[in-house]
């Protein structure tokens, strides 16, 4: 009886490659076509269903007529743009990136914010410094964060009344 060798075909590299060659740029495609999609489809009917507050600049603007009380929201907003932050025991290595901006319901206090920028701009960076990475990336926190602002005013700068306190910006790195 001859021996008889079974032989199972081993997969050609050719193939292996061409599979590579394909589903490489296949791949990248897919991820850019999801990227463009989330961008502009996902993020725009996103920013349509959140309330939008639209502030430029140092200037005073009306963004919301809506009056509460006798005080109308949204008339004078005091804007700090750019304020670099290092968060709590990161050493140096992480930062926060934000744009505050502050409303008011006077236009005396909105230029008393302007005048005392110094201080202002003190008493966000010592509060926002103070918080660790875990607070400052929760989202539901920067609630907690907006009503904190308000009470380091109400200690350091009595007389002017914040009503609100936006964040234009906010980018944890």
């Amino acid at each position: 009886m001859a021996d008889t060798e079974l032989t199972v075909p081993e997969p050609k590299k050719s193939s292996l490659i061409k599979g590579l060659v394909i589903g490489i740029p296949v791949f990248i495609i897919q991820l850019i076509v999801v990227y463009f999609i989330t961008a502009n489809i996902l993020l725009s009917r996103l920013q349509s269903t959140m309330p939008h507050q639209e502030v430029s600049g140092e200037s005073t603007e009306n963004v919301d007529t809506a009056s509460i009380g006798n005080e109308e929201r949204g008339k004078f907003i005091f804007l700090m743009e750019d304020v670099i932050i290092n968060p709590a025991g990161t050493d140096g290595k992480r930062l926060l990136l934000t744009s505050i901006g502050f409303d008011v319901s006077r236009e005396e206090d909105n230029n008393e914010l302007k005048s005392k920028e110094v201080l202002v701009k003190d008493i966000v960076i010592s509060l926002l410094s103070s918080k660790s990475i875990m607070q400052l990336g929760d989202g539901a926190y920067k609630d907690s964060l907006r009503h904190e602002i308000v009470s380091g005013f109400k200690e350091k700068m009595p007389r002017i009344k914040i009503n609100d306190v936006y964040f234009s910006k906010y980018i944890l790195q």
